[in-house]
């Protein structure tokens, strides 16, 4: 089986062929850490976390290495720390725990490499000097910009023509630029600002300028794999591709991947909506796998409608493996669910062949495989595992208020019983009464 991948740049799938088989580099852009991400932030750290599962199935754990940047130098982390009186720092750390933590209850595996864009500034500068050089960037009252024209083939990844980009650059036109389609490399920051020195004065770099610095610095001037979501192709990407090959004179990544938008039904999530959902927020109330599946059931290039009606089916099709499974012991992954997943990542194939495996150890291999079915069968349907509610119910606690409903049948105190039964259920506890007694299992 070989791999392909829908390249952006090409806009075709393509086999995919690594620079050096022994060194699979991959990155993908990461937060920007004020505040907490919301779920569709959370859709390429699913997305991406396969395909870096499947790259170390593929080449070897050892010779795959994928980085995944921190954001901490930003306009709105600024507004932030100044709204809160605190440094930045404070800001940053507590954003980027969060997001991290937050990953994991996805089943998400940590990145290899998680680079902070203040950690490279001096790799920063010198590309300015080297873009300065070559014609391709000038400095102008403090600011330092990339001159568009000056790279003939800019746009080829987004595909806008000129009057496009110069309309999608029309919010940032300023007298110090040559250009209206011309962006920031680097701009002054006044003495109550962030800042760093440079040859240009006290400053802070652009967000374009950070991830080409970053990956230059971690992967050197050329790499595999550069992913992200499909709002980042312009101007995040596209202007990454122009800073960095003129600064090369080669290309930045051989493949292009993104991932398609998330919407809350049928509108895309905004602040002015009022339909903003964080997974921070959704971890009170349903399991991180249940999320995770969820993020996983459309084919990651089209769009994902959520819904939390959809993370509860999701849920059920969880419960109906997890039965399946208790007692199995990972055998293999079923190759129709590599096949799917060789195939420009088909998620919703690999998730219809695992429930095709009629073999219990092979369905929990392919499985895990995919990051799900982690917990033990007394986990799942009893362990509380809803990360960030202010109280679940403990398992001793559930035994008491059960102990306490048989007395309460056995003194004709049906009422009584009949409430400690619905309570429960509104805790997300469903009791089963059989033959043998009572048992009960948690329902999100």
């Amino acid at each position: 089986m070989t791999l392909k991948l829908h390249n952006t740049l090409s806009r075709k799938k393509e086999v995919f062929k690594p620079i050096d088989a022994s060194n699979v580099r991959m990155y993908v852009c990461g937060p920007t850490v004020y505040d907490y991400a919301h779920v569709g932030n959370f859709r390429p750290v699913v997305v991406f976390d396969v395909l870096f599962r499947m790259l170390r199935h593929i080449y070897g754990e050892k010779h795959v290495t994928y980085a995944r940047n921190i954001t901490d130098i930003d306009d709105k982390i600024m507004k932030r720390a100044a709204e809160e009186g605190i440094d930045i720092s404070e800001i940053t750390a507590k954003f980027a725990r969060i997001y991290n933590e937050d990953s994991a209850a996805l089943n998400a595996l940590p990145p290899d490499l998680e680079p902070k864009a203040t950690d490279a500034l001096p790799e920063m500068i010198a590309m300015m000097e080297k873009l300065i050089a070559d014609g391709h960037a000038y400095a102008k009252d403090g600011h330092v910009l990339f001159h568009v024209p000056s790279m003939k083939n800019y746009g080829r990844l987004s595909r806008k023509n000129q009057d496009e980009l110069i309309a999608g650059a029309r919010v940032e036109v300023a007298p110090y630029k040559k250009d209206p389609s011309d962006f920031v490399l680097w701009k002054p920051s006044s003495d109550d600002q962030p800042g760093w020195d440079s040859p240009w004065g006290r400053g802070r770099p652009g967000w374009h300028l950070e991830c080409s610095s970053m990956t230059e610095k971690h992967f050197g001037e050329t790499f595999d794999i550069h992913g992200g979501g499909l709002d980042l192709i312009f101007p995040h990407h596209e202007n990454e591709i122009a800073q960095s090959e003129c600064a090369h004179g080669q290309p930045m990544a051989n493949y292009w991947v993104h991932n398609g938008y998330l919407v809350l039904g049928g509108e895309k999530m905004s602040k002015s909506l009022g339909n903003i959902k964080t997974i921070h927020g959704l971890l009170e109330n349903h399991r991180g796998e249940a999320l995770r599946l969820t993020l996983l059931s459309a084919h990651y290039r089209q769009p994902l409608d959520f819904s939390e009606d959809a993370v509860r089916e999701q849920k059920a099709r969880l419960d109906r493996w997890y039965r399946k499974t208790e007692g199995a012991k990972p055998g293999n992954v079923p190759e129709a669910v590599l096949e799917a997943l060789m195939d420009d990542l088909n998620t919703p194939r690999a998730i219809a062949a695992l429930g095709n495996t009629e073999n219990p150890d092979d369905l929990l291999a392919g499985a895990k495989f995919l990051g799900l079915l982690n917990f033990s069968y007394d986990e799942w349907f009893k362990g509380a595992d809803v990360i960030h509610a202010t109280h679940v119910l403990q398992g001793d606690e559930i035994e008491a208020l059960i102990k306490e409903r048989q007395e309460a049948k056995a003194n004709k105190n049906f009422a009584r019983a009949d409430e400690i039964r619905d309570d429960l259920k509104t805790k997300g506890i469903i009791l089963e009464d059989g033959a043998g007694g009572t048992t009960w299992r948690r329902e999100s």
